[in-house]
Order: C-alpha cells, then sequence, then structure tokens
C-alpha cells in the first residue's frame, strides 16, 4: 500500500520492470540487488530544478545540501528563490551561502531565464530529447548532463539514458566487467542499453541505487554526475 508521502508508480513501472529483466540478465541482477523499489519523483518545478542541479554540480550531496540550505535561507519566509530576488541579490551574500562566482553567474541566468516565461513546464515537457536539450542549454552554465538529469527526474520521462554520468559509469563497470574508458566506454555502455528501450530511465535509477552513492533524488539534495 502507498504511503501518502510516496508518488504513485507510473501505470508503466511494471511492465518496464518486466522488460528490464528479460531483456538483460545482467541488469535483473542489478535490479534484485536494490532494496525497496525506485519510486518516480517528478517535480514540475524545472526552475527549481536547474537551481539544484546547478548547485550540485562537481561537488558531493552532503556538501550541496549544505549550500542549498544557505541558499534557501536567502529567501523568506519560505525559502523560495524567486527569480526576481536571485538577480536582486549581491554577489557577495551568494557566495557566503558557498556559491563559487561561477555558480553565481550561472544561476542568475537561470533566474532570467524564468523571469522571461522560458522555463514553462507545459511547453517544455513536450519537446522531444534533442530539442528539450537544447533549449535549456542555450542558458550559461546549463548543459547536457544537467538537461539529462532534468528529463529524469523533474519530467519523469521514460527513456532517458546518460552515458556521460559518472554514476552510470561506474555502476555499469561494475555489473558488466567493463574495462574501457573515456569514448570507447560511453559507446559500450550505448549498445548495452539499446535492448532497456523504452525504459532506459528506470535502468539508470536502478543502477545508481545499485551502488553505495545513489544520485541525489534519492537523497536529501541534489545531483552528482559526470559533469554539466
Amino acid at each position: 500500500m502507498e504511503t501518502p508521502s510516496s508518488p504513485p508508480e507510473p501505470h508503466w513501472h511494471a511492465a518496464a520492470l518486466a522488460h528490464l529483466r528479460q531483456a538483460d540478465p545482467i541488469l535483473a541482477h542489478a535490479i534484485a540487488s536494490v532494496n525497496g523499489p525506485v519510486r518516480p519523483a517528478a517535480h514540475e518545478d524545472l526552475y527549481l530544478a536547474l537551481l539544484r542541479a546547478i548547485v550540485s554540480q562537481q561537488i558531493s550531496a552532503k556538501a550541496a545540501a549544505a549550500i542549498w540550505r544557505r541558499f534557501a535561507a536567502l529567501f523568506r519566509p519560505d525559502g523560495y528563490p524567486e527569480p526576481r530576488e536571485v538577480l536582486l541579490l549581491s554577489e557577495d551574500e551568494l557566495r557566503e551561502a558557498g556559491l563559487s562566482r561561477q555558480k553565481i553567474g550561472y544561476m542568475k541566468a537561470i533566474a532570467e531565464y524564468q523571469e522571461r516565461g522560458l522555463l514553462d513546464y507545459e511547453h517544455l515537457s513536450q519537446l522531444d530529447a534533442e530539442a528539450f536539450t537544447q533549449h535549456l542549454t542555450a542558458i550559461r552554465g546549463v548543459g547536457r548532463w544537467t538537461a539529462q538529469m532534468l528529463q529524469m527526474f523533474a519530467l519523469d520521462q521514460p527513456d532517458v539514458f546518460s552515458e556521460g554520468d559518472l554514476g552510470i559509469q561506474n555502476a555499469m563497470r561494475k555489473h558488466y566487467q567493463l574495462e574501457e574508458t573515456g569514448r570507447a566506454l560511453q559507446k559500450r555502455m550505448l549498445a548495452i542499453a539499446e535492448s532497456w528501450r523504452p525504459y532506459r530511465t528506470l535502468a539508470c535509477k536502478y543502477l545508481w541505487r545499485s551502488l553505495d552513492n545513489p544520485p541525489g533524488p534519492n537523497q536529501e539534495m541534489g545531483w552528482e554526475g559526470a559533469g554539466v
């Protein structure tokens, strides 16, 4: 029985698990190693999700959580960083929260995008993967990895695969005994993941969970990945 705090499983979840287990015995073993099911965690505020992603870039989830708490404390009473307020804050104020100058520039660019109405959930959720990535990567500081994380977690789209993510790379090295590096590794990962279509997102979430350090949506805050 679902608890009130647990989002319901999407209608395709059981079929997706069955497909993944049947398509790939190694992935089936990885799924079996995870304690408890992976639940969807769609949250429709793409603006907030982008800010969280920038905070999380290239640092641990624990460090990102601490910085996000200090950042949110700047916005009283509810802690929500309204874009106009983000744009008005000085660099010194944001530096005191633990943000680097580079990340401050990125977060202000996101706030400006939101102010211009360019992060509308209803519109962006209808875009295909490439169009969505192109739209987001027009924002300074937002790269392909960040766009993929939003597709997986903020939009909960079912068939996204992030071959550049460090966690996915580590999980596939572990479970598939991969020895390649760089582009050769990513090419091999993409080939393995073909059989997971159209549920590659769920496969990635189980791979993350199969490691000791899962991605941020299963923790208090943030995502950890190979890049921006």
